[in-house]
């Protein structure tokens, strides 16, 4: 326990003993059955930078490059992949425990939302049944994504202690403080001996249609600092783009039309396999 502790490991993210002695073992191993070659995390170090948005549109890039690709919404503040791949029916509980429903394009979904009577119902989504949805039956997924709680607190490290992840992605914004926010969810990462595979920035520019300028509406990014001081790749930066928002809000996210993250696909592909 370091000087400056102040018992409150919700919001820490340091290597003292107190912190390494709380790390529950919850995994669980898949359905027998199943097969799922390698799992994705996608993390951000606060919320409301699109961390659910980049979590679909990889989903839907692998899905498109000819892979079988699942996700698993583990977001339990806000768990919004259903809404935004337009699913309304409910997960059906077979012999096999209950299926992932499939997406227009055949992304298999797993979320908190897809069991519940009512969406708006309150849930506390505990370790042991965060790692229940990876013991569903998932068939041939080559990658599964899992949309992260946002944060580097105790309900993110669960989930790290629930599933056995392959790697993560991490998710940010171009803001002052993004240095900090990103340092706390490396830190995570690599506590929990997690292989980071490269950071997205989301909301980077605006592109505007008139002049084709590129307009830096939150600032100028650190990206490329933050990457050079941490050593990891630039997987892509998104911009702000005012088409995205109303395709999610109508369930349909896997027509749209954007190859920012045609990059980020190469450099997960020649990641994941050295993995």
């Amino acid at each position: 326990m370091g000087d400056n502790c102040t018992e409150n490991c919700s919001t820490c993210v340091s290597e003292c003993d107190e912190r390494k002695k709380d790390y529950s073992d919850f995994r669980e191993n898949p359905h027998p059955m199943s097969n799922i070659k390698k799992v994705i995390g996608i993390v951000s170090g606060k919320g409301g930078v699109g961390k659910s948005l980049v979590t679909s549109m990889m989903a839907v890039t692998m899905q498109r490059r000819g892979y079988n690709v699942g996700i698993i919404d583990a977001d339990i503040t806000g768990p919004s992949i259903p809404k935004s791949f337009g699913i309304r029916e409910k997960a059906q509980a077979t012999e096999y425990g209950y299926l992932p429903v499939k997406s227009k394009s055949g992304i298999g979904i797993m979320s908190i939302n897809l069991l519940l009577d009512n969406d708006t119902d309150p849930v506390v989504w505990r370790g042991p049944i965060i790692a229940n949805t990876v013991k569903q039956f998932w068939k041939d997924v080559d990658y599964m994504f899992i949309d992260m709680p946002p944060g580097t607190g105790d309900v993110p490290l669960t989930v790290f202690q629930s599933i056995k992840i392959d790697g993560i992605i991490i998710v940010t914004s171009p803001q002052e403080l993004v240095s900090m926010i990103v340092s706390k969810a490396l830190k995570m990462a690599r506590m929990m001996d997690v292989p980071i595979l490269g950071i997205v920035e989301n909301m980077s520019y605006f592109k505007c249609s008139t002049c084709d300028e590129e307009h830096k509406i939150f600032g100028e990014s650190k990206l490329e600092d933050i990457a050079n001081e941490y050593n990891i790749d630039i997987l892509a930066k998104i911009p702000l783009n005012p088409g995205l928002s109303p395709v999610c809000d109508k369930g349909l996210i896997e027509i749209f039309k954007g190859d920012w993250l045609e990059n980020a696909a190469d450099i997960l592909n020649r990641k994941v396999d050295s993995i």
